[in-house]
């Protein structure tokens, strides 16, 4: 039977981030202590456990059929490689930070210093839009104690919540890309394997408007169902059943996470009682 090949980062949080989506998926992976390669059981998938900046050449030279991946690592080193999804997770910035005690103006004060980074080709392009020249210094690995060495004046580096930064006395001070997880894929991919990457899409998608919706059911005077029924987002419209208890019904629907509470606070106010919250694990539109 053919397999589709997806290559997840060896370790660190979009590993698990990474292999949590693929279980939400449904797909049960046999992944032993230390492996570079596993199987699923449940689905025609191998996983490859690769290192984060090797994935865009395995997925040019057709190792690999598709990858969760970092944004970031596909704009510095796999610009030609193809986006199937946005992932929505393991969401960061890829910055320009210098040492806290430096009086910062510009993107100018970078003019003709030095740089330590990880990611060359991006700090090149985007200094080279603000017409800037500076020098960089590329470093594999931790680069936020080059300005405590003196080694650069400055760093590009990958920013989540910025406490690395925050603990090597640094501040971030410029913004040059905001990054997530995505699913990417080969441009050597075969048909055969696509209609199974069609598959994985499709899964993903139920997975990430679960994700970002609950399911709320509460109770309502018949008089007021109307204007109750005029806030809800919904996904089409609510469902409402009759209550034993004559003049009120059960109105059930979904509300978006990120507007969550005003909706639930109009709700109130417009005289909803008993609000149950529930998660919603697939979402099949």
């Amino acid at each position: 039977m053919t397999k589709i090949r997806i290559a997840v980062q060896k370790s660190g949080r979009l590993n698990e981030d990474s292999l949590a989506i693929l279980k939400d998926c449904g797909i049960s992976i046999d992944n032993g202590k230390d492996q570079l390669k596993a199987t699923s059981r449940n689905f025609p998938l191998e996983v490859f456990y690769l290192r984060n900046g090797d994935i865009p050449q395995y997925l040019r030279d057709g190792v690999v059929d598709i990858a969760i991946i970092g944004e970031n690592v596909l704009i510095e080193k796999g610009k030609d490689i193809s986006i199937a999804e946005r992932l929505n997770f393991s969401k960061c910035r890829v910055s320009l930070a210098v040492p806290k005690g430096v009086t910062y103006n510009s993107i100018k004060d970078f003019e003709g210093k030095k740089i330590a980074t990880s990611y060359p080709n991006t700090v090149k392009e985007y200094l080279a839009s603000k017409g800037v020249r500076a020098d960089l210094h590329i470093i594999n690995g931790s680069v936020e104690i080059a300005p405590n060495i003196g080694l650069a004046y400055g760093i590009c580096d990958i920013v989540s919540s910025g406490s690395t930064l925050f603990k090597n006395n640094l501040k971030e001070v410029e913004v040059m890309l905001t990054s997530e997880a995505v699913l990417a894929v080969s441009p050597t991919i075969s048909e055969e394997r696509k209609e199974l990457l069609k598959k994985i899409q499709f899964r993903i998608k139920s997975v990430l408007q679960a994700r970002q919706n609950k399911y709320v059911l509460m109770n309502a005077p018949n008089d007021k169902l109307d204007q109750i029924i005029s806030i809800l987002p919904g996904m089409r419209s609510p469902t409402v059943l009759p209550l034993a208890e004559e003049g009120w019904s059960s109105v059930h629907t979904v509300i978006n996470r990120e507007t969550f509470w005003e909706v639930i606070d109009e709700l109130k106010a417009a005289g909803a009682e008993g609000i149950l919250v529930c998660p919603i694990e697939k979402m099949v539109l």
